[in-house]
């Protein structure tokens, strides 16, 4: 097959670097950001978090190749931060999100467990009182 080894997808070789940053000169306050081993889930959230600032003006991002895991981050801001600034901050508002999300998940799971055990138990009880 030509197919990749999985690993290839996630994982850096060396000298590889996690994100490539350059200036785009013909637009100000424009910076494209290189993802390498990352794919659409990435590209999405961070994207569509960055339009939630007002002081975005635009984010989007772009697969090169299908076949490759790397995608093009494109933002732009009014200048009152960099684009890499934005960025930083997406991200560590997207992770005390998932964070949020996850004490909720567990807290919900926990809930439910609670709820099957107190089920079988009373199933078992009403098993007992039949006989």
């Amino acid at each position: 097959m030509n197919a990749p080894d999985r690993f290839e997808l996630f994982l850096l070789a060396d000298g590889e670097i996690k994100v490539e940053y350059r200036e785009e000169t013909r637009v100000p306050n424009t910076a494209i950001m290189t993802f390498n081993k990352e794919d659409h889930t990435l590209g999405n959230l961070i994207s569509q978090r960055l339009h939630k600032y007002d002081y975005v003006h635009f984010s989007a991002y772009k697969l090169p190749h299908p076949l490759f895991a790397k995608f093009d981050l494109r933002v732009t801001t009014d200048g009152s931060k960099t684009p890499k600034e934005a960025v930083v901050i997406a991200c560590r508002d997207v992770v005390q999100d998932l964070e949020v999300f996850a004490r909720s998940f567990q807290t919900e799971w926990l809930g439910k467990r609670i709820v099957q055990e107190g089920e079988t138990e009373r199933a078992a009880r009403d098993q007992q009182n039949n006989y």
